[in-house]
């Protein structure tokens, strides 16, 4: 097969379509032919050498994908060869087939086609996982996502707005937060010219968010604790605002707030699996009633990853980019 390699790490042109080893699905997993990829941060700090796939996972970048799948291994029931799936990975993506455990399976939606699918595995596990399954949103609580614009940040909007939630976001340009009004979002901070405390406080009559989804790491950490209301959760799944920083416990008290920070890729099998299926039962119905949609900006071929790792770099997009083989 071919898939996209990484000999030495670098800028986008360290991505080379070339040949490599062929998968085999072993016990408990499946053989997928794949479609369609998605890029995501994580295949950037990967290709830059920070951000090596867990032991044992495929060396190909790539955490999601849409295909058919070729073949069962062992042990494997409820999956039949010729269906139409996507999947979470720990990464193979953007190769022409990949292994999957079958507990990282998901049907395609119905409503969404074979190649839109694969913009929806990573988003939704992090989205669902995160903001649902750890902080707990409820119904007319007030979410705060920062990245408004981006894959996570469109899935997050629409998700928290179906189960009745209010929605603030930050992103840096007024189209991107036009796009974010489209999808739902109430409240629209430009983080180069507003200040998302004081703008989040205004909006809730100095209450602040109940739940924030953060990408920024240590450079938001004080102004999220500051943000947060009374019993909030801050829930920290990236790090583009670097790894280190202070915080003022008394105010973490002083609030009764809560502070996680998850990474999804390195979770062991069952957990991933369990997100998936929460996944399955509470999202696919949204999907299918046409309630939510993925967010696509562009799709390339798979050979051209590294044009689309530029535009992601380049945060020109709104929502996910795709590389199809």
């Amino acid at each position: 097969m071919h898939a996209i390699t990484i000999e030495q790490p670098g800028g986008p042109e360290a991505l080379v379509w070339a040949e490599a080893p062929d998968p085999v699905a072993g016990d408990g997993e499946v053989l997928v032919e794949v479609a369609a990829s998605a890029v995501n941060r994580a295949d950037v700090l990967q290709r830059q050498g920070f951000y090596n796939p867990p032991p044992g996972a495929s060396p190909h970048p790539g955490l999601e994908c849409s295909g058919r799948i070729s073949a069962i291994g062992a042990g494997v029931s409820g999956w039949s060869v010729g269906d139409e799936v996507c999947a979470l990975l720990s990464g193979g993506g953007y190769a022409q087939r990949v292994a999957v455990p079958a507990g990282q399976l998901l049907p395609v939606p119905a409503g969404v086609d074979l190649i839109t699918a694969a913009a929806l595995p990573e988003v939704v596990s992090t989205v669902w996982s995160n903001v649902f399954m750890v902080a707990g949103l409820r119904p007319g609580e007030t979410l705060l996502v920062h990245g408004g614009s981006s894959g996570i940040g469109t899935m997050a909007i629409q998700l928290a707005k179906a189960v009745g939630a209010r929605v603030a976001v930050t992103a840096g340009a007024k189209e991107k937060l036009a796009r974010c009004a489209e999808l739902g979002a109430d409240i629209l901070i430009d983080y180069r010219e507003q200040d998302f405390v004081e703008e989040i406080r205004s909006a809730t009559g100095g209450a602040g968010a109940d739940v924030i989804l953060d990408i920024m790491g240590a450079k938001y950490l004080t102004r999220n604790v500051d943000a947060l209301a009374v019993n909030g959760r801050l829930a920290i799944i990236g790090l583009q605002g670097g790894i280190k920083a202070e915080l003022n416990l008394a105010a973490l008290l002083a609030k009764r707030a809560a502070i996680t920070a998850t990474t999804l890729r390195s979770r062991p099998l069952e957990e991933k699996a369990a997100i998936v299926a929460a996944v399955r039962e509470h999202v696919w119905p949204l999907l299918a009633a046409g309630r939510i949609h993925p967010v696509v900006h562009a799709t390339y071929p798979m050979q051209d990853a590294a044009e689309a790792h530029r535009v992601l770099e380049a945060s020109t997009h709104v929502g996910k980019l795709l590389l199809t083989t």
